[in-house]
């Protein structure tokens, strides 16, 4: 059978179109739809080895090579894959309390991580601590656009927003982090202002998406999911009263959701929310197609079981 490629050559060659028949070629394939397979996890914890084999109901779940094997594997079989991470990357594991940070950094590293935000345990040995580990292990960008680290050692140190190309796609992330007040001791927030999320949020994607031409804008956002009678932000809250965000990829609550749920924004439009508990037992999948035709679309999620049988 003839691939879809050949296909269309054949037929821009054999209507005797030989010069225009390369430009009949691109053409077509610029209306082709684009596959985008996003991966992602939160509140992992620094839980680098799989739980113990202790009899709980999570033995043998999780680790970062369990993690690496599934995936290496999806790279290997899709073209254009984003790997994202929403926060509380330390603390959990004897591993934080002797070597703070810098074995969970450098594994990120090294599974390709392509972007992270920030949350209140990643400043649990202090800021000088997560300055000093990104500088020195990160290949990666933390990414946190209400966050003001201005006269602190995180200056410099995180981004509010970055851009990332997959194929012919442009794909605007931006990352959100929870109050600090209240929840990360002075001692270690410093002088750190808390930025309203709801604005920020709304600025940088509406930037995202009509400075940027951004196909899709996600956050990464470690508000956490939804509070029951808190009048918290969170990402129901966020996915309501934002224009411009497609996906909201959260942490913080340690929620675990079979499927991304669909709320509208102020717009009418759709925004899809997902979560995946923590400690790395779960990685998540969401599949997205751009067309010309039909906009974009998720055709598939899955919540992926990180053990040694899944990862290979």
């Amino acid at each position: 059978m003839l691939n879809r490629k050949k296909f269309l050559k054949d037929i821009c060659w054999g209507s005797g179109a030989f010069v225009a028949g390369p430009a009949l070629l691109e053409l077509a394939e610029e209306w082709q739809p684009v596959k985008l397979t996003i991966l992602h996890t939160n509140d992992t914890h620094s839980r680098l080895e799989p739980f113990p084999m202790d009899g709980g109901r999570n033995q043998g779940m999780g680790g970062v090579a369990a993690r690496a094997s599934l995936i290496s594997r999806i790279r290997a079989e899709e073209e254009q894959v984003l790997l994202l991470d929403a926060g509380d990357i330390f603390q959990g594991t004897p591993y934080f309390n002797i070597y703070k940070g810098e074995p969970e950094i450098k594994a990120m590293s090294m599974l390709g991580y392509d972007a992270c935000t920030i949350g209140n345990h990643d400043f649990d040995a202090g800021m000088e601590n997560l300055a000093g580990q990104l500088t020195q292990h990160a290949r990666f960008p933390m990414l946190v656009a209400n966050y003001d680290f201005t006269g602190t050692a995180m200056e410099h140190k995180t981004e509010p927003w970055r851009i990332f190309r997959k194929g012919r796609l442009t794909i605007g992330i931006f990352g959100l982090g929870i109050e600090g007040a209240g929840l990360i001791p002075d001692n270690l927030f410093g002088a750190t202002r808390y930025l309203d999320p709801l604005q920020k949020a709304n600025e940088t994607a509406w930037f995202l998406r009509k400075r940027k031409n951004c196909d899709m804008v996600i956050c990464l956002s470690h508000l956490g999911y939804r509070y029951q009678g808190l009048t918290k932000i969170s990402d129901e809250v966020l996915a309501k009263e934002s224009e411009h965000i497609d996906l909201i990829i959260g942490g913080h609550t340690h929620t675990f959701l079979d499927a991304p749920v669909i709320f509208r924004n102020k717009a009418g439009q759709d925004v899809l929310v997902n979560q995946v508990g923590f400690a790395g037992l779960i990685l998540g999948r969401l599949d997205f197609e751009f067309s010309k035709f039909s906009g974009k679309k998720m055709v598939k999620s899955q919540t992926i079981s990180v053990s040694q049988k899944s990862g290979g």
